[in-house]
């Protein structure tokens, strides 16, 4: 191994697994932030702010966000009644999850 690729292989931490998939923790910026701008939230969840355009427009076509202009920026709704998509957990709603996850910071 190359001193080069040792010292960038060292200097970064190890790829790690989530819990929550990104499209969750999109929506819990906005959950917190309804305002939120893309970027911020790109930032937050650390993704590209092409992704979080993409992910917050494919939960404004599955109704689980509804996106209203406001002036210059966008204000978020969160259908906090849409289910879960995961097929063990698809009588249960993201409101209550929300709610739960909102309250650890």
């Amino acid at each position: 191994m190359t001193e080069t690729l040792r010292q960038k292989t060292e200097s970064q931490p190890p790829r790690t697994w989530l819990f929550l998939t990104n499209h969750a923790h999109v929506l819990l910026c906005i959950a917190r932030d309804p305002q939120a701008r893309t970027r911020d939230i790109a930032e937050q969840v650390g993704i590209t702010e092409r992704a979080a355009k993409r992910i917050v427009a494919e939960l404004v076509a599955e109704k689980y966000l509804t996106r209203t202009k406001v002036g210059r920026r966008n204000h978020y709704t969160i259908n906090r009644r849409g289910r879960l998509r995961h097929p063990i957990f698809r009588n249960l709603a993201i409101g209550p999850l929300l709610e739960v996850l909102n309250t650890v910071r």
